[in-house]
């Protein structure tokens, strides 16, 4: 492999994805993104081996990426990043030809051993996501069958963004968050964007409020 693409709004998490995928491919050329706009752009008008690509971008979602490097550059390996372990992810994300799905998560060098298993042709996949994949195929199509449904227009949170906003609006810091639930800092940083993106909401101030209209914490 020579060049590379990684896709991730966050500086932070972007360079650590950077060291990570150097660390398995020392001479790798990289480019970066940090938006769908710029990653297509750099899609249209270079050629690239390996992208690395979040899937909760700023103005839109990572699997249009995906998609455009598969069709446009059907040779180039797109890998996931992300913090979604969920077949409505997970899914789409296969579908539109990412070759491996990993979660940020894991450790630096446990993601660099995955990226690693490409120079045999493996895809990289997170052991959650494997077992994910495993027991879809194993069901019955009834079975995968899944309905989403909004009570009164309110938006829905995982678990784990719930349990992450109510932190932040206790007034928690991110390495008190991290700590908490035994995470890395990129990956709660990642959690707060997913929260922030889906509540509309660009402030702390703001995240507390909501917290408080839904009874996670005393107004």
């Amino acid at each position: 492999m020579k060049t590379a693409l990684i896709v991730e709004d966050l500086p932070e998490i972007r360079l650590w994805l950077e060291q990570t995928v150097q660390a398995a491919f020392p001479a790798l050329t990289i480019a970066t993104a940090g938006r769908c706009d710029q990653a297509l752009e750099l899609i249209a008008h270079q050629t690239f081996d390996l992208a690395l690509i979040d899937l909760g971008l700023p103005d839109g979602s990572g699997i249009d990426v995906v998609g455009a490097l598969h069709h446009h550059q059907p040779k180039a390996l797109p890998v996931v990043v992300t913090i979604y372990d969920d077949d409505e992810h997970l899914f789409p994300a296969l579908q539109a030809g990412a070759f491996g799905y990993l979660l940020k998560e894991q450790p630096q060098d446990v993601l660099t051993a995955q990226l690693l298993r490409m120079a045999q042709g493996e895809p990289p996949l997170s052991p959650p996501i494997a077992r994910r994949v495993l027991a879809h195929f194993a069901s019955a199509p009834q079975r995968r069958q899944v309905v989403w449904r909004q009570v009164e227009e309110e938006v829905a949170l995982t678990v784990r963004e719930t349990e992450v906003l109510q932190r932040v609006a206790k007034g928690y810091t991110l390495p008190e968050i991290a700590q908490q639930f035994g995470l890395s800092r990129h990956t709660v940083a990642d959690y707060i964007k997913q929260i922030y993106r889906k509540l509309n909401v660009s402030s702390r101030a703001e995240a507390t409020l909501e917290a408080a209209r839904r009874g996670l914490v005393q107004p």
